[in-house]
């Protein structure tokens, strides 16, 4: 019941913030349409913890401006490997394992990796195994350090995480993989 009234409550407010409008008239056709939108949300069973996450609100808050930060310090990192005469990109995949417990979670983690820079949550995987492309080394290590994960599940609730697991790298296209044969003669060697 309390995700219901909190969704009234912030459907109210939005159509008052976007209409503008205080006369009877279009009062009564707001309270409507959030009423009908009330009831065809509880018909669909969507009004839950994970389709209205009031639970994350107040933490929230604090981590919304810490993602801010954190996308445009990216901007400028990936501004500066791509405006560099001497191109310092080496693209990337990799997995690492997130730590929150319910969907939401995850889905606003991986989200967050997209959301910054340089990153980009390619897959997601039930058991939490997220694939993630970088566009550089310092993008990798962003994720690899796990601070954005804490703060994730610290917004959902959770605790920190346990130390991080080993994070594999997977060769890409983009990245040339290294080998110690040595390279096979052409057959016209010169002297």
């Amino acid at each position: 019941m309390m995700h219901a009234i909190s969704l009234g409550v912030f459907l109210s407010v939005l159509w008052l913030l976007l209409s503008g409008m205080f006369e009877p008239l279009p009062l009564g056709l707001g309270a409507i349409s959030v009423l009908l939108t009330l009831w065809l949300a509880h018909r669909m069973d969507v009004i839950d913890r994970e389709g209205h996450p009031i639970h994350m609100g107040p933490r929230a808050l604090l981590y919304w401006p810490w993602l801010l930060w954190k996308i445009i310090t990216s901007n400028v990192s990936v501004a500066f490997a791509i405006w560099r005469p001497r191109l310092k990109i080496q693209p990337q995949v990799f997995t690492t394992q997130a730590s929150q417990p319910s969907e939401v979670g995850r889905t606003a983690y991986a989200n967050s990796i997209t959301l910054t820079p340089g990153t980009v949550t390619i897959a997601m995987a039930p058991d939490g195994t997220f694939t993630v492309h970088a566009l550089t080394d310092a993008a990798r290590r962003s994720v690899e350090n796990r601070i954005m994960d804490r703060r994730c599940a610290a917004m959902e609730g959770g605790k920190s995480p346990t130390p991080p697991e080993a994070v594999r790298a997977e060769p890409t296209l983009d990245a040339p993989e290294t080998t110690d044969t040595p390279p096979v003669p052409s057959g016209k060697e010169h002297p």
